[in-house]
């Protein structure tokens, strides 16, 4: 079992800062050794991975045997399989484009427990993975560990952001600097690291720092990771799969290569 005070929740509510591998390719042991290898965490793309529900499944409890917190990011508007992959273990889900406070409350009914929610009963995976026998444990525990994030990419997300951030239930925001550059520019451009989402995701930082809440955001560079934390972003996402293992090639071969 997880104790209480490592959980991912835990862990991001008391300050630690968690980095998060992101998994595109469809395997269970390539997360696993990314733990190994030094992630706290892996984070599983539904959306734009190639994982599936049987992928995501099987990683969950592969990230967990090395130590690691699964994470799972949802289709668009996918939130019943928010439900069930927190009922397979995952520690969080993340939402993606949630555009408003109405859409966060739709998110929240999926992930948590009445009277927060409507989360239905059945989490048996997620409680032999997690090490809890009884059923009453899991149920008054599982909303304050486990942890949901709606993504913030939109213009019309970063207009009502304050109201997002202070739904209940929400345990945090996601920021997505690709789509929200090309939604703040009007489509023009692919610039995550410009200076119009840099200022935005201060805010959204800001903002959910404010009401309590946790930050995460993608990141594309260890300069972005580090201007991230510090504006106050503690779930930073840095790395997807496959850049890692081109860099990890990269730095066997070049030296024997250009020797």
């Amino acid at each position: 079992m997880i104790e209480p005070a490592m959980t991912l929740a835990n862990r991001l509510r008391a300050g630690d800062t968690i980095v998060t591998a992101w998994s595109m390719m469809p395997d269970r042991e390539l997360p696993q050794e990314l733990v190994r290898a030094g992630y706290q965490a892996v984070t599983l793309d539904m959306q734009h991975g190639r994982h599936d529900y049987a992928s995501v499944r099987d990683a969950i409890s592969a990230i967990l045997q090395a130590g690691g917190h699964p994470v799972a990011r949802i289709p668009v508007g996918e939130f019943a399989t928010a439900s069930r992959l927190l009922d397979a273990g995952a520690e969080a889900v993340i939402a993606p484009m949630i555009g408003s406070a109405a859409e966060a409350e739709d998110f929240v009914s999926y992930i948590k427990y009445p009277p927060m929610g409507t989360r239905s009963w059945g989490p048996i995976r997620a409680m032999e993975l997690h090490g809890v026998s009884e059923a009453q444990a899991y149920l008054m525990s599982a909303d304050a560990e486990t942890v949901g994030f709606g993504m913030i990419e939109t213009r019309s997300a970063l207009e009502v952001v304050d109201e997002i951030v202070a739904m209940d239930g929400l345990d945090g925001v996601f920021v997505g600097p690709a789509d929200l550059s090309i939604a703040l520019s009007d489509g023009a451009r692919c610039d995550p690291g410009g200076d119009e989402v840099q200022e935005a995701a201060a805010r959204i930082a800001a903002s959910a720092r404010e009401a309590g809440k946790l930050a995460g955001i993608y990141c594309n560079t260890l300069e972005a990771a580090n201007v991230a934390r510090a504006m106050g972003f503690t779930f930073i996402s840095w790395a997807n799969d496959s850049s890692i293992i081109r860099a990890g090639v990269s730095a066997i071969l070049d030296p024997f290569q250009n020797a």
